[in-house]
């Protein structure tokens, strides 16, 4: 299964595919949206797999985004998660209450991360492969919030 919404741009699109053997493809038919994807969206997925240059580009950069944020928190003793996501998930090294104050100390400073796990991952929080600019401000404020949390 795959979706157009990150890496080709298209999230307000709602346009993904499914790739499998027929009578587990067919099972999806009971659940999904049938008129959820209008012409618009088929027009622009059609057009998004022609665009492979902009495809390659932006795994490119979220690539290097997420190396950068690893760089970045391996510094301060955190630990990156290797994934096939667009954003990194952070092994805070303590329990879900350290994580959720690291998260606040970040939206303090206008730092928008989030915390999408329940225990035991709570320890963990995500932060998003964005902009070279967005993680310059990540980067920036992840040492102040550490201190906080001193």
């Amino acid at each position: 299964m795959r979706t157009f919404s990150k890496a080709y741009g298209m999230a307000g699109a709602r346009v993904g595919y499914a790739v499998g053997e027929a009578s587990l493809i067919n099972s999806f038919n009971k659940v999904r949206n049938h008129f959820g994807m209008n012409r618009a969206s088929q027009a622009g997925a059609l057009a998004a797999l022609e665009d492979q240059a902009y495809l390659a580009r932006t795994v490119a950069d979220v690539t290097a985004g997420k190396e950068r944020i690893g760089e970045i928190v391996r510094r301060y003793g955190l630990k990156p998660i290797e994934s096939a996501t667009n954003f990194v998930t952070i092994d805070c090294g303590r329990d879900g209450d350290y994580a959720r104050s690291l998260v606040a100390a970040l939206i303090e400073q206008n730092i928008f991360v989030r915390m999408p796990f329940v225990a035991p991952q709570d320890r963990c929080i995500r932060v998003s492969a964005g902009r070279p600019q967005d993680i310059d401000l990540f980067e920036q404020a992840l040492p102040l919030a550490l201190e906080t949390l001193k």
